[in-house]
This record gives C-alpha cells, sequence and structure tokens, in this order.
C-alpha cells in the first residue's frame, strides 16, 4: 500500500477519533503531523484546520484529515484555503466518491456522527482510492477557476 504524508487536526470534539486515526496512520507507515488541538479542553477549530488546509495547499503533506463534531465547519474551513478540496464524508461509498470523482485532498469527519470503527474505516478507503479522471477532470478545473 502507498503511504503518505498526511497533516491532522481537530478541534476538541474531534480529539479523541484524532488520536486514534493517528495511531493507525503510523502503525501503516504513514507520515502524521498532528497541528491540534491536543486535548478535550474547548477551543475553535479553524485554529487548527485552517493550518491543516494551508499544509496541503503549499504541498507540504499529501493529504489532510480534519475532524470535529460534525465535520461540517472543518470542511467549511478547509475549503477556504485555495487549492483544498475538502469533503465530509459519513460511510464507505461517500469516501469512494470524494476521492474518485473529486480528486479530494483533505477529508472531513464528524466524531458526533460516526462510530470510530467507521471512522478508522473511512480513512482507509478514503487513502486507497484513486481519483478516476476522465470526465471528472473538466469538473475540477470549473471548481478551481472559481
Amino acid at each position: 500500500m502507498k503511504t503518505f504524508t498526511i497533516a491532522i487536526g481537530s478541534d476538541h470534539a474531534g480529539f479523541t477519533y484524532k488520536e486514534a486515526i493517528k495511531a493507525m496512520l503510523l502503525g501503516e507507515g504513514h507520515t502524521v503531523r498532528d497541528l491540534g488541538t491536543y486535548s478535550e479542553a474547548p477551543c475553535d477549530y479553524p485554529d487548527f484546520i485552517r493550518p491543516v488546509a494551508e499544509a496541503v495547499a503549499r504541498g507540504d503533506v499529501e493529504r489532510g484529515i480534519v475532524l470535529g463534531g460534525s465535520g461540517n465547519g472543518e470542511a467549511m474551513v478547509a475549503n477556504r484555503v485555495k487549492g483544498v478540496r475538502c469533503g465530509l464524508c459519513w460511510n464507505e461509498q461517500v469516501a469512494i466518491w470524494n476521492r474518485a470523482h473529486n480528486d479530494a485532498n483533505c477529508l472531513s469527519l464528524g466524531q458526533r456522527t460516526i462510530s470510530e470503527a467507521e471512522a478508522l474505516h473511512i480513512v482507509r478507503v478514503w487513502l486507497t482510492t484513486p481519483f478516476e479522471g476522465g470526465r471528472h477532470i473538466a469538473r475540477l478545473q470549473k471548481i478551481d477557476g472559481i
């Protein structure tokens, strides 16, 4: 399996899953840059999500994973950074489409919406699903032109 350099970040509501995902990724040979938060103490998610998205956009990492309670706000913050395509995924099929159709370079997950086992599975599927290219390339060009 191909390994990636991945930035990961969460707020307090995604902290537990961030730690579990980080451990799984390291165990599978990926390089992980944990950009916080580092506890369950209340915090503001943009402070930790934007640095993940910026690392992806600069090319410092190949992929980004962001987490929160629902994952919605996290995806919104990440997508404000030019060059980032972040999708909120809640099951395997959505993770496949996220990569295959949108060539997503950032994944958002909600700790309050899925089980930890589902989150780990989604991450594995997302990392191993290739971009299909073809008809989807023109759509990505339109997104990048916005």
